[in-house]
C-alpha cells in the first residue's frame, strides 16, 4: 500500500485519535490539526501536530499544505445534552469549518476530502436498517447537530461538483471506546460512559432518559476508525458515501443491564425513568451492506468484549480521581 501525508482534522478528538493511531502504525505520514477543546484530547507524538482553529480560513490553508488526504473529523459534538444547549454555537461553528476546510483543500488540491459525518443525519428516518440512499427519501434531521452534519455532506457533493474535489462521506454509528470520558451534565456524555458513571457514584436507582426502549447500533472505536481509513484508502471509496459500524441493535434499558452486570453490581437492578431530551431518537439501525460488498470492510471487536474493556478503564480513572461523581 502507497503511503500517503494525510492530515486529521479534529484528530485530537475520540474518533480523530484513535485514526491518527491506526495511520501511524501502518506507515502514514499523519498531519493532526486541532485545538484542543476537549478535556479528553490527546495527540499522538509521533504525529506532526498543528494547534489551529480551522474556522480561520488563514489558518486552515495553513494545514492543508503538502496534504494527499485530509480525515475531516473536526466538528462541535457531544451527548444529546449538548446538542440541546448550545444549537446556535453547534451550527454557526461547524458550518464555518467545513466552509474554511474544503476551500482549503481545494486550494490545495488534495486527492479526496474524507468527511465524517454521523448517523443522526438520520434522526428523521422512518425504514430501518436505514440504506445510504435513504438520506434523499426521509426529511432533514430535527436537531442543529443533526442538521450540521448533514450540511456537511452537502458540502462535498457541492465541492465536487463546482471544483472536483473528490470526497468520501464515512457515518459512524456510535462510538464507544476507552478514552471518553463521562461528564457530570445530564446528556453531556454519550451513553455508555454516563451509565457507568453513574454507577460508580452509587446512584441508585439507575437513571434513564426517557423509556428506556429506545435503540442503538455501537461500534466500538478502533472499528470507527478502521472503517474510515478502509473508505479514505480505498480507489473504490471516491465519490461515495458509507455507514460505518455494526447493525447490531441494543435498547437502552437492555443496555443499562448489560453494564450493571458486567461491573459486578449486587443490588438488583432497578431503573428510575426521568424525562428525555426533545430530539432523543427512538430508533437508529444501518444498513452496513454497501461499505462489506465496495470496501470489503466490518466490524471486529465483539461489543461484549469491547463494553468490558470500557467498564474496566473507567473504573481505573475512577480510582486515579479523574472521574467525578
Amino acid at each position: 500500500m502507497a503511503k500517503s501525508k494525510i492530515l486529521v482534522t479534529g484528530g485530537a478528538g475520540f474518533i480523530g485519535s484513535e485514526i491518527v493511531r491506526q495511520l501511524l502504525e501502518v506507515g502514514h505520514e499523519v498531519r493532526v490539526a486541532d485545538n484542543l477543546s476537549k478535556k479528553d484530547a490527546q495527540v499522538d507524538t509521533r504525529a506532526e501536530f498543528i494547534n489551529v482553529d480551522l474556522t480561520i480560513p488563514a489558518e486552515a490553508k495553513k494545514v492543508f499544505k503538502g496534504i494527499d488526504i485530509c480525515i475531516n473529523a473536526a466538528a462541535k459534538i457531544g451527548g444529546i445534552g449538548y446538542f440541546h444547549k448550545f444549537p446556535a454555537t453547534i451550527l454557526s461553528e461547524n458550518n464555518k469549518l467545513y466552509s474554511c476546510t474544503f476551500e482549503a483543500a481545494v486550494d490545495a488540491g488534495i486527492k479526496r476530502m474524507v468527511y465524517i459525518s454521523s448517523s443522526m443525519v438520520f434522526e428523521s428516518a422512518t425504514t430501518f436498517p436505514s440504506k445510504e440512499e435513504d438520506i434523499f427519501k426521509i426529511p432533514p434531521p430535527v436537531s442543529s447537530y443533526g442538521f450540521s452534519k448533514l450540511s456537511g455532506e452537502w458540502y462535498c457533493h457541492s465541492f465536487y461538483d463546482q471544483y472536483k474535489l473528490p470526497f468520501s462521506i464515512c457515518r459512524p454509528f456510535n462510538a464507544y471506546g476507552i478514552n471518553e470520558f463521562p461528564e457530570r451534565e445530564v446528556g453531556y456524555a454519550h451513553v455508555i460512559p454516563d451509565l457507568v458513571r453513574k454507577i460508580l457514584s452509587g446512584q441508585y436507582p439507575l437513571e434513564l432518559l426517557g423509556d428506556g426502549q429506545q435503540s442503538r447500533c455501537f461500534t466500538h472505536v478502533s472499528d470507527v476508525a478502521g472503517g474510515v481509513i478502509a473508505v479514505a484508502l480505498h480507489p473504490n471509496g471516491e465519490n461515495e458515501d458509507f455507514n460505518v459500524g455494526s447493525d447490531k441493535e441494543i435498547k437502552m434499558i437492555d443496555l443499562a443491564k448489560i453494564i450493571w452486570t458486567v461491573m459486578g453490581e449486587k443490588k438488583p437492578f432497578e431503573v428510575k425513568y426521568i424525562k428525555g431530551f426533545q430530539f432523543d431518537i427512538k430508533r437508529r439501525v444501518p444498513n452496513v451492506d454497501k461499505v462489506k460488498k465496495i470496501i470489503d470492510w466490518e466490524p471486529k471487536v465483539k461489543f461484549e468484549n469491547g463494553l468490558k474493556e470500557v467498564v474496566t478503564w473507567l473504573q481505573d480513572q475512577k480510582a486515579q480521581g479523574k472521574i467525578k461523581n
